[in-house]
């Protein structure tokens, strides 16, 4: 993914990368590379992303080298994901959005992964 020109970094608590934010058709998105980052770093910075977009309209962006299939049974219940394939890169594009109507929560300190 190529990040807008006017994309800012910014620094998100608890995370090991850097996360940038743009606005695209009145949207506020977050987005983090952890492509080529080992467990548990994906796991740690998702849930780092996914505590700011917590009640939001915002969505996070997040680029992997796989699909974090550890990270979907503990979000999907609070948390929309639509995972894009980049084939020419081997990686993975998901997007999160809040559910609104969910009344569930997140244990955000949970971040440890199986490298699953």
């Amino acid at each position: 993914m190529n990040l807008p020109k006017d994309a800012k970094k910014i620094k998100i608590d608890n995370s090991t990368v850097d996360f940038y934010t743009f606005i695209k058709d009145g949207t506020k998105y977050y987005y983090f590379d952890t492509s080529i980052c080992a467990a548990p770093e994906p796991m740690i910075n998702a849930m780092a992303g996914l505590k700011i977009i917590n009640d939001t309209n915002d969505k996070l962006i997040m680029l992997n080298h796989q699909i974090p299939s550890g990270l979907f049974p503990r979000i999907d219940k609070v948390f929309d994901f639509e995972i894009e394939r980049l084939e020419e890169q081997n990686n993975v594009l998901i997007t999160f959005t809040y559910k609104k109507e969910s009344l569930a929560e997140v244990d955000f300190n949970n971040n440890s992964c199986a490298g699953v």
